[in-house]
């Protein structure tokens, strides 16, 4: 029997145990907060991060890094991305070069601007990593609703491997060799759809999310492919398919609290007001900064980080984005040719 123990205890990452243990696997779920564990442990719930479902008896819930990393097949990565240097570090000592490790968090690491895979290999070069990206809500997954993800690696054995072991009736795992753009797309949609629910909290219509989503997609492709993803990665469920459930459902954080931006609410008052991490506002000074270090055309960002980090007044933000200069909706596409449009 394969043994999985996943790190973490977030939504996602307790979503993803009760997956795993639905298909009858050996399962660990590692939980930081020892008041949480008492609390999981007792109610069989994790009511602080994925409430009103119920986690399999089988699963394993401890406080113990070394009891959970041990003699498991699969290390599941499920702490939030800002923590993910802090955490391999702490779980090198008890890994062997055997076990998969397998990434859930989706950002890009402020300062050294590393996807997380590269942040994992640099602890862990003999592991073999995978990353798991998709339009996957944790509420729904947990609940057994139909699902659709992405698995990738370097190594296509890895990607078959975790895509048999993820799968199940109800979630179905596809692979991608395109790690890059996996990663990136899986990150840089919340940066969007931090704009998408902006666009919401000032009132807007659909028309206006529209745009911003469909924009959107385009300058992520852009800065994916130069550095070295694939354009049709993000045509996948990792790209067009994260970016649209992250910008129009409610299960969303990042669109929650870009409807809370939108509505008047500072980034320090959206950030207190809830326990759960937001991931695209890291990532968006990430995304900023890598647009300015390759020198990649990023305006939907460029006006988000605006709004987030140097006080831009959301309003003028759209005004700067509708009135920019004219351009091509496909810039790198060669002209057709065609009649003279006088002469027809």
């Amino acid at each position: 029997m394969i043994k999985v123990s996943v790190i973490g205890s977030g939504s996602w990452g307790t979503a993803n145990a009760i997956s795993l243990a639905g298909k009858g696997l050996s399962v660990k779920l590692w939980v930081r907060n020892k008041e949480l564990l008492e609390t999981i442990n007792e109610k069989r719930e994790n009511i602080t991060y994925l409430p009103d479902v119920l986690l399999p008896d089988r699963i394993q819930i401890s406080n113990d890094l070394e009891y959970c990393c041990r003699e498991s097949d699969i290390i599941v990565l499920g702490t939030p991305s800002h923590a993910v240097r802090e955490m391999v570090h702490n779980i090198r000592s008890y890994l062997n070069k055997e076990q998969v490790i397998v990434n859930l968090a989706k950002g890009i690491e402020n300062d050294t601007l590393c996807r997380m895979s590269e942040v994992i290999e640099e602890y862990l070069p003999d592991n073999p990593v995978a990353v798991l990206s998709g339009p996957n809500h944790a509420e729904e997954v947990a609940r057994n609703i139909p699902s659709a993800t992405v698995v990738s690696s370097k190594y296509k054995r890895v990607a078959e491997f975790i895509q048999e072991t993820f799968m199940t009736p109800r979630f179905r795992v596809y692979t991608n060799p395109d790690i890059v753009g996996v990663e990136l797309g899986g990150a840089l949609k919340n940066v969007i759809a931090l704009g998408a629910g902006i666009s919401d909290g000032l009132g807007f219509g659909d028309n206006t999310k529209t745009a911003l989503m469909t924009r959107g997609i385009v300058e992520i492709a852009r800065l994916g492919v130069a550095m070295g993803a694939r354009q049709n990665t993000f045509n996948g469920l990792s790209g067009a398919g994260d970016l649209i459930v992250t910008c129009t459902s409610m299960h969303s954080r990042n669109r929650r609290a870009g409807i809370a931006i939108g509505q008047g609410k500072t980034l320090e008052e959206v950030l207190s007001s809830t326990k759960m991490v937001i991931e695209g506002v890291r990532t968006t000074k990430s995304a900023y900064q890598l647009s300015k270090k390759i020198g990649i055309e990023m305006p939907i960002t460029e006006e988000i980080y605006g709004v987030l980090f140097d006080d831009y007044e959301v309003r003028n933000s759209v005004i700067n984005l509708m009135t920019r200069n004219k351009t091509h909706e496909m810039e790198d596409l060669p002209e057709i040719e065609a009649v003279n449009w006088k002469d027809a």
